[in-house]
């Protein structure tokens, strides 16, 4: 029988070519039907289940296999009426689940929730069952509940790969990094021979800072699939976290050979470029991808803080303003209706916005830039994070200087990004604003308030007091790289010197060295903000900082300072150079190597060392 007369014999109830159909033919017809199904012939299916219908119009199995053809077809409002009208003729839990899925496809995951719980009831030991209402719960945000019925869904079949999988990628979602490794590695024991597992579980292994674990799993994955490029991105990407850039660039070359487009190749090449100082060619890197992917966010930026690194200010300064396009960039935005302030125009008489839109350390940096705004006769309001308000309010050129948290703000004409200042102002190598202190002194009772304290504790000032800070954000992209444990410093303790902790949030490891090492004096819990901070680093001789705000912050008040950086640092370090064009009074102690801290804090020994022995004599 042809389609036509398939089609022809469906208009006719109870004949098939014609001919009257029995009863007993429903369920026939009804398997016949589903056959089509599963070779996605819809519409024959359809008809068998019509013809099966009209033979006897309670037949459950053809109601529920009309509800999957419409399931199947995307009429789900169809679908749902069918399968109600089976489920009312026989509850049975495959009847259930399918409306459970039609419910799920329709976002209606509550009311789907409600049937497959259903199901279960009726059939508490189905593996399927149970997956399913993981699914949904994943999607109605009950992780936890989820992963129950995941597991639950393992008790009853333990070789269920699907929800093994599941289990493992919602760990690995929801941040539980150890669980989703012991998850994937079930998995790899179902499936050994699937390469995107031992790509989940190393990159559950990069997030624990497993690097050498994870890359063994990189490397089984490459070769189990060697044309996926993101593996071979991913490869590249461990190796990066190895110290072995060379070896990535291979990778990196790799991913592009499968994929030439590929932007996350192309800027993970040019990073590990910048590292290996072939600046050249980094460039070239971040120009092919751009000429690609005209604009591309990541570029740009990327490429903007390369210019600024290298000294190239003007190129530098422009391509910064592309940050707020910048994915999962920790910038803070604003939507204002107001133009922005980038120099081009006169601001006298009118009133400025000056907001803060990077960390606290940029924030300090720039700073220096706003009563230069006052000076071309506007009033500026300035809008910085709460912790350092009160520092700033007594800027000069500031008329109101509000916390972040204020709203609303008031009115205003123009507005600039405090990040934005050196571009608006045309800062080249040789203009920086470099006279320090420009922040304004804190209050002299707060000092002597410091001074008493350290009085108390340390007697009289007859040794060097030195302020240590080893630890950035730990949120920080390069925070892995730019703070040390500090231990590390353990080198410079044994110096005839007196040292003060000025890092707050200390990690436990380091809070137990604190704990156990007394000549370190910490008086943090007695800073509120940064204003305590200043009149803390006004007391001492000198401070030793990693790459940190608190450096920052010593150098705008003029206050000696020793910086810790990495072999390749952030831009406003420049490269080379012991000295820092923003802050006269800092001296820059640089890896020799990637990684290579030990050897700097020797440096910085020696040089302490001597500065002890002057001071004696």
């Amino acid at each position: 029988m042809n389609r036509r007369e398939r089609r022809a014999a469906a208009g006719k109830p109870g004949t098939i070519s014609g001919k009257p159909v029995a009863p007993t033919a429903a369920a026939a017809l009804c398997e016949a039907g589903l056959g089509h199904l599963r070779a996605e012939r819809f519409l024959d299916a359809q008809l068998c289940c019509e013809q099966a219908l009209a033979a006897d119009p309670a037949h459950a199995d053809s109601l529920h296999l009309m509800g999957l053809v419409s399931l199947q077809t995307a009429q789900y409002d169809h679908a749902v009426e069918w399968l109600a009208r089976a489920i009312r003729r026989d509850p049975r839990p495959e009847y259930l689940a399918s409306l459970g899925r039609t419910l799920q496809r329709q976002r209606r995951y509550d009311d789907a929730l409600k049937i497959f719980d259903k199901a279960i009831q009726l059939r508490p030991d189905s593996a399927e069952l149970w997956r399913e209402v993981g699914d949904v719960l994943v999607e109605l945000g009950r992780t936890d509940h989820a992963l129950q019925s995941f597991n639950n869904a393992l008790k009853f079949d333990p070789r269920d790969w699907d929800a093994a999988d599941k289990s493992a990628s919602l760990l690995f979602s929801s941040g539980r990094l150890e669980q989703a490794i012991a998850g994937f590695t079930r998995c790899a024991q179902l499936r050994p021979d699937y390469a995107l597992t031992l790509q989940m579980r190393a990159l559950a292994s990069f997030g624990l800072n497993r690097f050498a674990e994870g890359f063994v799993d990189i490397e089984r994955a490459h070769a189990l699939d060697p044309g996926n490029a993101d593996i071979c991105n991913n490869a590249g990407v461990f190796l990066q976290k190895l110290g072995r850039r060379r070896d990535a660039l291979v990778w990196f070359d790799r991913a592009l050979e499968r994929r030439p487009d590929y932007p996350a190749a192309y800027t993970n090449k040019a990073s590990s470029l910048t590292h290996l100082r072939r600046f050249a060619e980094a460039f070239a890197a971040y120009d092919a991808l751009l000429a690609l992917h005209p604009g591309h966010p990541e570029a740009s930026w990327a490429k903007a803080l390369l210019h600024l690194l290298t000294g190239n200010f003007e190129a530098g300064w422009a391509g910064r303003e592309v940050r707020g396009r910048v994915p999962d960039l920790p910038i803070f935005h604003f939507e204002f209706s107001q133009a922005i302030w980038l120099g081009r125009e006169s601001i006298d008489g009118k009133t400025v916005l000056i907001h803060v839109d990077e960390g606290l350390g940029d924030t300090i940096q720039f700073a220096r830039y706003v009563p230069d705004v006052a000076a071309r006769g506007a009033r500026v309001i300035l809008v910085v994070a709460d912790a350092l308000c009160p520092l700033l309010s007594g800027l000069p050129g500031v008329a109101e200087c509000l916390p972040l948290s204020h709203q609303p703000l008031p009115a205003f004409d123009l507005y600039c990004p405090i990040s934005s200042l050196p571009l608006a102002f045309g800062t080249r190598l040789e203009t920086i604003p470099s006279a320090t202190p420009y922040l304004p002194a804190p209050a002299a009772s707060r000092v002597k308030a410091w001074q008493d304290r350290l009085q108390d504790r340390l007697g009289p000032h007859d040794r060097l007091r030195i302020g240590l800070v080893w630890s950035g954000n730990p949120k920080h992209k390069n925070d892995a790289n730019r703070s040390i444990a500090l231990e590390m410093l353990s080198p410079i303790l044994d110096l005839d010197a007196v040292f003060v902790s000025l890092q707050k949030d200390a990690k436990p490891d380091d809070r137990a060295y604190l704990a156990a090492h007394s000549e370190i004096v910490d008086l943090t819990a007695d800073l509120g903000d940064f204003t305590d901070t200043a009149a803390l680093v006004g007391c001492l001789d000198l401070v030793i900082s990693v790459d940190t705000s608190v450096a920052h912050l010593a150098g705008a008040l003029g206050r000696p300072t020793w910086v810790l950086l990495t072999h390749i640092p952030d831009y406003r370090w420049l490269l080379d150079r012991d000295d820092s064009p923003w802050y006269p009074t800092l001296r820059l102690f640089r890896q020799p190597r990637e990684g290579d801290f030990a050897s700097a804090i020797g440096r910085m020994r020696t040089e302490l060392a001597a500065m002890i022995e002057v001071r004696a004599d």
